[in-house]
């Protein structure tokens, strides 16, 4: 089936409160979604973030970021006021996100709605079986964001005490009473996440728009997970890694890339059929109705390199799970709704894992025009895969026009058939090339849609600043760009399809 979905972060929604939120700007959002006939909204992880704010690097694999509950359903509740609301700054700039205004103020409005949360009575009941269902994860998480805070931000590696850095049961049990109201507060956290996220994916569902989540392959060394689950991991008997996650030396980098993410334990997890991973999973798609995994390829292969090495060049590459984990995951869970992020080198290895699995993979554009017969162009796309003009690692196509050499401009030019020397057109036929392919789904970044330049840019790898900052201004959308997204859509049979359609031809 022919659809088409948009690429937005959360994060990068406008809203009055420093960063994109389950506010108001969301539900509108989804109303654009509708009326451009878009039938998917792809958003980039959605975990609480650490220093760096990549969303990559999770401090949970299963939690929320508080940062994207919005103050404004806390004020229809009753937990908030408009005043306590708007006498605290989250950043002077409409269209860059402020995470240090954000991390000084935003939890001073949370800890203010959990206070008052504690005397409801009436919703106590639900928040009660919130924390039986999601205990797995949420306990672990919360006692570590409380001893994580208790410790001035520094990671479980890295702290002083070791029996707590071990988890010795008597340290465990004495930072569960010392820190039990933070503990509270943070649990409290995840259920207005959930309870505001909820309702969001159910609103979208209603107006037939279906979410793509993307999770990433590795946990951040600073997270729960690590701290709480050596035993997915390759860790010692002193619970330190053994090794880490990077990426060869190349032609871009002598050294290779250390990444320093912990490595899972794959024999370890096959014993255990998988059980981190299966939870993992069922977890994401109580948030999604798609999950896009990212990196792929490490379930094939991966990079380990000695945790004490300085640089990447120690590593050597090791066997992934491959499709032993996929067959036990859909044992498990049923059919499995994954787009496979497998962009990058692709071996023999890579490839027969992906047709193995049937996943969808992933056709960028703007990487095709490198050669004549590159592995992204619209002719080597097949029906089984989603075609992209960029990603949120990519320059918005606008400023990538621009930014690429004359050669690669004349090729694209001549490709998708653009006469236009106008950079906005020129977008437009990229749009149009994307949403022509043989590719069952096709996803545009928002950026795209207004032609925006580098400014837009959600990451650029490789770089530590100035990323995961750009947020949509308010009233930028419009139903005119509705309507002129719905015109492409019609003309390539990408409307999607009324839910009482789909169920006649899966009968």
């Amino acid at each position: 089936m022919r659809e088409s979905g948009m690429l937005l972060p959360i994060f990068s929604l406008p809203s009055r409160f420093g960063i994109g939120a389950f506010s108001k700007e969301a539900y509108d959002f989804v109303d654009f979604l509708s009326k451009s006939a878009q039938g998917f909204w792809q958003i980039l992880p959605i975990g609480p973030t650490g220093f760096g704010n990549s969303p990559y690097q999770p401090l949970c694999a299963f939690a929320g970021n508080p940062y994207f509950i919005s103050p404004e359903k806390l004020i229809e509740e009753g937990l908030l006021t408009w005043d306590e609301c708007n006498s605290r700054s989250f950043g002077d700039d409409e269209g860059t996100v402020d995470y240090g205004a954000l991390y000084e103020n935003r939890y001073e409005l949370l800890r203010l709605a959990y206070e008052r949360f504690r005397d409801r009575e009436d919703e106590q009941e639900e928040y009660k079986a919130f924390l039986e269902k999601e205990s797995f994860w949420l306990d672990d998480y919360a006692l570590y964001m409380a001893i994580k805070s208790s410790q001035e931000g520094r990671s479980w590696i890295d702290w002083e005490n070791e029996s707590l850095r071990k988890r010795d049961k008597m340290a465990i049990k004495e930072a569960e009473e010392s820190l039990s109201d933070e503990i509270s507060f943070i649990k409290f956290q995840q259920y207005e996440f959930d309870k505001q996220w909820r309702s969001l994916r159910e609103y979208a569902n209603d107006k037939n728009v279906k979410i793509i989540g993307d999770i990433p392959f590795y946990v951040s060394m600073d997270s729960a997970d690590a701290w709480s689950h050596p035993e997915v991991f390759l860790m010692d008997e002193d619970q330190k890694p053994t090794v880490v996650a990077g990426c060869p030396p190349d032609a871009f980098s002598a050294d290779g890339q250390l990444w320093g993410n912990p490595i899972y334990d794959w024999e370890g997890l096959k014993k255990s059929h998988y059980d981190w991973w299966v939870r993992r999973i069922k977890r994401s798609y109580e948030f999604y109705d798609v999950i896009r995994i990212d990196h792929f390829h490490g379930f094939c292969d991966y990079y380990a390199i000695p945790y004490e090495a300085e640089t990447a060049r120690e590593g050597k590459l090791e066997k992934g799970p491959g499709i032993e984990l996929f067959k036990e995951l859909e044992k498990q869970l049923g059919r499995l709704n994954i787009i496979a992020e497998d962009l990058g080198n692709n071996t023999p290895e890579n490839e027969k894992l992906l047709a193995d699995t049937g996943f969808p993979g992933m056709k960028v554009l703007q990487y095709g025009f490198t050669s004549w017969d590159s592995y992204y162009v619209n002719h080597r796309h097949t029906n089984n895969c989603v075609v992209y003009t960029g990603t949120h690692d990519n320059t918005p196509t606008a400023a990538w026009f621009e930014e690429i050499n004359d050669g690669e401009r004349d090729f694209a030019r001549r490709y998708i058939n653009s006469i236009h020397t106008d950079k906005g057109q020129f977008v437009w036929d990229m749009i149009r090339e994307a949403y022509r392919s043989v590719a069952d789904l096709c996803i545009i970044p928002l950026q795209d849609y207004l032609c925006l330049g580098r400014e837009a840019r959600i990451n650029c790898p490789g770089s530590s600043e100035g990323n995961w900052q750009w947020r949509l201004r308010s009233g930028v959308i419009s139903d005119e760009l509705a309507s002129a997204i719905r015109g492409l859509t019609e003309v390539y049979s990408r409307v999607p399809k009324e839910p009482e359609e789909e169920e006649k031809e899966d009968e």
